[in-house]
C-alpha cells in the first residue's frame, strides 16, 4: 500500500542571502517517513529540531533541496501539484489569529472556498458541516477576536475542514491555550481521526497530548530518532530526557517507583493504567 504522506533522503535547508557569503543551515538530514492514510501521527523534538520545517514540506511550503516528498503520490516540486495538494492537505498553525482573516465567524470560514470559486450554495452547506463539526455553529456569526483561544482555534480548524482535506498537519496549535483550550482542541483532532477518517499530523510539546496518537516520530537534530507506538516510545526515559524531552507525568512516576524497586511496567502511559497497576501491586 502506497503512503499517503512520503518522504524520502528528504534533505532542507534555510538559506540568509542577507550575509556574504550566504549561510546555509542544514535543517532536515535525510528524512526517510512515510504516514499513511487515517493514521494519528505525533511528531516530538525539542525547539530547533526541523518538526515544523517537515510539517511545512508536506504542505508544500517547503521544497526539498533533495530527495522527495509527496503527497498522495503527487511530487512537491511539480508546481502543477501545488493547489491539488493544498485542498488535500490543509495546516493549522500554533497562533489562530494569523489564520483568522474575516470579522464574522462563519464568514472566515467560507473565506478559502470562495477563493477557489465553490458555488455559494455549496458553501453554506460546507461552512454549516464545518461549524457544527468542530462545535462552533452556534457562534458563526460572531466575531472572533470575542471568542476564547480555543474556540479560535477550532474556527481555523473549521477554515480547513470546509475545504475537504485528507490530512490536517497541526504544528503545536495549543501552545497558547489554557488546559480547557486544549482539551477542546484534542477532542476535535480526535474526533476528525476516528470519525471521520482525517490523517492528523500534530506538531506538540505536550506529551499527554502525543500520548493519545497512534505512533509517535521524535525527531532531533534533522534526523528521525525514535518512531513507534506511544508506550514503546515513552518506556525510554532516560532517551527521551537525553534529547531534551519530556514523557507524560504517570510515565515518569512510574519510572522513578520502578527505580525503587516497584515491579512495574515501563510501558504505562494513562492514569488508569498507572491506578491499576499500583492498586494490583498492593492486594499482592
Amino acid at each position: 500500500m502506497s503512503s499517503f504522506l512520503h518522504a524520502e533522503k528528504l534533505y532542507f535547508s534555510y538559506v540568509n542571502d542577507i550575509e556574504d557569503p550566504p549561510v546555509r543551515n542544514e535543517v532536515l538530514k535525510g528524512i526517510d517517513l512515510d504516514i499513511q492514510k487515517g493514521e494519528f501521527v505525533a511528531v516530538l523534538g525539542h525547539n530547533g529540531s526541523g518538526k515544523s520545517t517537515l510539517a511545512k514540506c508536506f504542505n508544500a511550503i517547503n521544497l526539498p533541496e533533495s530527495g522527495i516528498v509527496t503527497v498522495d503520490g503527487m511530487d512537491t516540486k511539480d508546481e502543477a501539484n501545488l493547489l491539488p495538494i493544498r485542498q488535500r492537505v490543509g495546516m493549522v498553525f500554533q497562533n489562530p489569529d494569523n489564520q483568522i482573516v474575516a470579522t464574522i465567524v462563519e464568514e472566515d470560514v467560507a473565506f478559502a472556498l470562495e477563493n477557489m470559486g465553490v458555488e455559494p450554495k455549496e458553501i453554506r452547506r460546507r461552512v454549516d458541516e464545518a461549524l457544527k463539526t468542530v462545535d462552533m455553529y452556534d457562534y458563526r456569526m460572531h466575531a472572533p477576536h470575542k471568542l476564547s483561544g480555543g474556540q479560535k482555534q477550532r474556527v481555523a480548524i473549521a477554515g480547513i475542514l470546509a475545504m475537504r482535506p485528507d490530512c490536517i498537519l497541526l504544528d503545536e496549535p495549543t501552545a497558547m491555550l489554557d488546559p480547557q483550550g486544549r482539551a477542546e482542541v484534542m477532542n476535535t483532532i480526535k474526533q476528525l481521526n476516528r470519525e471521520q477518517g482525517v490523517t492528523i499530523v500534530l506538531i506538540t510539546h505536550y506529551m499527554e497530548e502525543a500520548a493519545q496518537a497512534d505512533r509517535i516520530v521524535v525527531i532531533d537534530g534533522g534526523e528521525i530518532v525514535l518512531d513507534n507506538v506511544p508506550k514503546k516510545v515513552f518506556s525510554q526515559v532516560e532517551t527521551m530526557k537525553h534529547l531534551g524531552l519530556d514523557v507524560p507525568q504517570v510515565t515518569e512516576l512510574v519510572w522513578e517507583l520502578k527505580k525503587e524497586g516497584w515491579p512495574l511496567s515501563t510501558e504505562i502511559i494513562t492514569e488508569d493504567e498507572c491506578v491499576q497497576a499500583i492498586a494490583e501491586i498492593l492486594k499482592a
